[in-house]
């Protein structure tokens, strides 16, 4: 049986039009999956930073590294070591919250460090931020409750320290 592993893939690519559909269409074509997609701007603004979360065996990973590294718009990809990058996420998640259980609420809140950031009548919006984990934490807690609706950044990430993603030189004359 294959050892399935959640990998995150950092991209850093050219700022151009249809640049994620290329990479999302590069995935749905060879069948692989993802699980979470971020962009964000960079230091530079002809570079756009994309984080990928995804799963598979050693063999699929390496083979969704060595395919968005054949696009000619991607200037560097590294598949980021969970002892050695930083990642977050955010959550906001919705739960009805009648007045009974409004305080067993907070309390979760408090232990995960989350935000109350709306409070209504019938419902408690939080707001979750921090390593996977955490997140996957809260809504294990949280599923005791009814929740309503939540919608989450997916994964972003970046090394510790000084080690930084760096373009390869692909002709883009800032890399």
């Amino acid at each position: 049986m294959n050892n399935v592993n959640t990998a995150v893939i950092s991209l850093l690519v050219e700022n151009n039009a249809n640049m994620l559909s290329r990479v999302t269409m590069l995935f749905g074509r060879r069948g692989f999956n993802i699980d979470s997609l971020t962009v964000s701007a960079t230091n530079d603004p002809e570079i756009s930073r994309i984080t990928i979360t995804t799963r598979g065996d050693e063999r699929i990973i390496d083979q969704i590294v060595l395919q968005t590294k054949k696009l000619i718009e991607v200037k560097a990809v590294q598949l980021m070591d969970d002892h050695e990058a930083i990642q977050r996420e955010l959550l906001l998640v919705k739960i009805a919250a009648k007045e009974k259980q409004r305080g067993a609420i907070r309390e979760i809140c408090d232990i995960y460090k989350a935000s109350i950031v709306d409070f209504s009548p019938t419902s408690i919006v939080c707001e979750v931020t921090g390593k996977p984990s955490k997140i996957n934490g809260f809504l294990d807690v949280g599923a005791e409750y009814e929740i309503l609706e939540l919608c989450g950044t997916g994964v972003t990430a970046m090394d510790h320290g000084s080690k930084t993603l760096v373009c390869e030189n692909k002709d883009l004359h800032r890399c």
